[in-house]
C-alpha cells in the first residue's frame, strides 16, 4: 500500500503525544487536567431553551452558509465589536474554526507561486491546522519564531525577499495560542502592508479575541479598513468555542473578501459540513448577547490575578494579554511535565508539543502551557502545586 509522502514528517497530535509520556506513570496526587483548552466556564443558560424548541430543524438539511438570521447576527457583532460593516454575502457559518482554517487554506492558496512551490507562513509555535492545510496542498511551510524576543509574534517582515515573494498565506493568531500574546493595531498595519508589497493573504485567527486582561484586542477586520487594505487580502476565523465557553457547540465564521468567499463557499458546497439548525439557532442567540461573555471574562481576570500573586517574583514570567493559557518557562517542557504528573497529578501540555524545529532549535522546548480554565479555586491550587514542584 502506498502512502501520501508530504505527512511522512508529521508528528502525533499533542494530546497523543502527550498520553505517551504520561500515562505509563501513576499520578502523583488528584489527576487536575490543565492541558486542553476546553473553557469550562457556565454555558449561556438560554441554550438549553432554544434547542428545546428547535428539535425540529434536526429532520432537515441546514442551510450551508448559514442562515440569514445568523448571518446578520454576526454582521451586527462584527460592527458593535469592530465598526466594520461586513455583509452577509462576505461571511460563512463554519463547523468549527479547525474546519474553517483548513478550508480556506484549500481554497485560497494557489498550487504556485511566482512559478514556484508556494510557502504559507506559520508562528512557531502555532495551532497544528495551520500546518497540516499546507502539507495538504503541498505548500511549503515555513516556521517563523515567536519568541520573547520578538514578543511572542512572528516577525515576518525579516524573512528573505524570495521567500516572501512565494508566500501565499501568513497565519497570525492574536490572542495567541499558547502564549496570550496580543498583535497592536500597528503590527497588523505592517503586516497589511507587507501582503500588500509580496502579495499574499494574511489568515486571522481570532478565536480568544473576547478573552483579554486590560483591554479589548484590536482585529484585523478594524485595521484592514482604516488603513484601506484590499477586503481579498484578508480572512478573518471567529468562534464560539472561547467566547461563549460552547466547544462543543463546533461554531464559528469566517469574514472574508467577496471573492474569496465565493470559492471558500464554492469547497464547502461539495466538501463541508454545514452546522445543524438547531445548533444555528444557538449561534445566534450568542453572537448577539454580551452579558454572558462579560461574566466569563471576568472569571479569567480573577484567575490572571491569582497567578500574578503565585509566580510574583519568577525570572521569566509574564502575564498573558489575552486568551486563557499561562505560557511558563521551565528547562525543559517535557521534563517538567513528567515531573509535575509524578510528584502532583497536575497535568500541563509541553511546549515543544506545539511547535516545530526549525533551524536547529524548538522554541517551545523551554516552556509549559498551562489552561486557566478550571473554577478559580481548582486553578488556584493547580497553580500552587506547579510553583512548589517546579520552581521552589
Amino acid at each position: 500500500m502506498v502512502f501520501p509522502e508530504r505527512f511522512s514528517n508529521l508528528p502525533d497530535y499533542a494530546f497523543p503525544r502527550l498520553r505517551k509520556l504520561l500515562d505509563a506513570h501513576e499520578p502523583g496526587g488528584p489527576s487536575l487536567a490543565m492541558t486542553i483548552g476546553e473553557p469550562r466556564h457556565a454555558m449561556p443558560d438560554f441554550v438549553g431553551p432554544i434547542l428545546a424548541d428547535s428539535l425540529a430543524g434536526f429532520g432537515v438539511y441546514p442551510p450551508n452558509d448559514g442562515t440569514p438570521a445568523l448571518l446578520e447576527a454576526i454582521s451586527g457583532w462584527i460592527g458593535r465589536r469592530y465598526g466594520v460593516q461586513v455583509a452577509a454575502e462576505r461571511l460563512m457559518v463554519l463547523n468549527g474554526t479547525r474546519e474553517g482554517l483548513y478550508n480556506a487554506t484549500l481554497a485560497l492558496c494557489p498550487e504556485q507561486k511566482a512559478g514556484q512551490r508556494p510557502v504559507v507562513l506559520i508562528p512557531n509555535p502555532f495551532y497544528q491546522v495551520y500546518a497540516v492545510a499546507a502539507l495538504t496542498l503541498g505548500a511549503e511551510p515555513v516556521y517563523v519564531p515567536a519568541t520573547a524576543a520578538t514578543g511572542f509574534l512572528p516577525d515576518y517582515a525579516s524573512l528573505p525577499r524570495d521567500v516572501l515573494d512565494r508566500a501565499a498565506v501568513a497565519f497570525i493568531c492574536s490572542p495567541s495560542n499558547p502564549q496570550g500574546a496580543v498583535a497592536s493595531a500597528d503590527y497588523l498595519a505592517d503586516l497589511l502592508a507587507l501582503a500588500e508589497k509580496h502579495d499574499f493573504r494574511i489568515f486571522a485567527d481570532e478565536c480568544y479575541s473576547e478573552i483579554w486582561r486590560s483591554a479589548p484586542p484590536p482585529g484585523l477586520l478594524q485595521v484592514a479598513q482604516a488603513t484601506g487594505a484590499d477586503p481579498e487580502r484578508v480572512a478573518v476565523f471567529h468562534s464560539l468555542s472561547k467566547r461563549s465557553n460552547l466547544p462543543g457547540l463546533r461554531s464559528g465564521f469566517v469574514a472574508a473578501g467577496p471573492q474569496s468567499m465565493q470559492r471558500i463557499r464554492q469547497l464547502r458546497a461539495f466538501a463541508g459540513a454545514p452546522l445543524p439548525l438547531p445548533l444555528q439557532n444557538v449561534a445566534e442567540a450568542c453572537w448577539r448577547d454580551e452579558a454572558h461573555v462579560a461574566a466569563s471574562r471576568a472569571l479569567y481576570q480573577e484567575k490572571f490575578a491569582d497567578a500574578a500573586q503565585v509566580f510574583a517574583g519568577l525570572q521569566g514570567f509574564q502575564l498573558p494579554e489575552g486568551g486563557f493559557f499561562l505560557w511558563l518557562p521551565v528547562e525543559d517542557g517535557e521534563a517538567a511535565a513528567l515531573k509535575l504528573w509524578r510528584d502532583t497529578g497536575v497535568r500541563v501540555l509541553p511546549g515543544a508539543y506545539l511547535s516545530r524545529d526549525a533551524g536547529g532549535q524548538n522554541p517551545g522546548k523551554g516552556y509549559i502551557r498551562v489552561a486557566l480554565v478550571a473554577p478559580r479555586q481548582e486553578t488556584q491550587r493547580g497553580l500552587i502545586q506547579l510553583r512548589d514542584c517546579l520552581y521552589d
